[in-house]
């Protein structure tokens, strides 16, 4: 009996783990995001193999450079459920996501707010991409 107890609390420690969420309220409403998707997101995705990048660190904090800008800090996530479960759409051979970010020391009104890009996994090249032009390799 002891075993299965012991079992169990592993298991329920690795599930609160897995699906770990934070709760945000943007223009339009309350949203969940996480960090851990099951895919190593996190990294320095690079548009045409320099800058502007994107880094996205494991702790939900990060760098996002946009054309011709300086890099900034952001707080990210990728939206999932209130239990804390991914929201994808599945594809051919790719999943789509939505990243949020918001920039930690907003220069105006406009960077007070959340905002949203596409992230895509595509299994076949093996690449993730922000906003469809900032690439990152990984391996399964």
């Amino acid at each position: 009996m002891k075993s299965k107890n012991a079992l169990l609390v592993v298991w329920l420690v690795f599930a609160s783990n897995s699906f770990a969420q934070t709760k945000i309220e943007a223009k339009d409403g309350i949203h969940y995001l996480t960090t851990d998707i099951g895919y190593p997101i996190t990294g320095t995705y690079f548009f045409n193999g320099a800058e502007p990048t994107v880094e996205l660190n494991g702790n939900g904090t990060g760098l996002y450079q946009l054309h011709e800008q300086p890099k900034k800090a952001v707080t990210w996530g990728i939206e999932c459920n209130e239990v804390g479960e991914p929201l994808f759409k599945k594809g051919f051979d790719n999943a789509a996501y939505i990243l949020w970010y918001l920039y930690t020391n907003p220069e105006n009104e406009e960077e007070r707010y959340w905002k949203t890009v596409p992230f895509t996994i595509h299994f076949n090249s093996l690449k993730m991409f922000i906003q469809g032009e900032r690439c990152k390799a990984f391996t399964q």
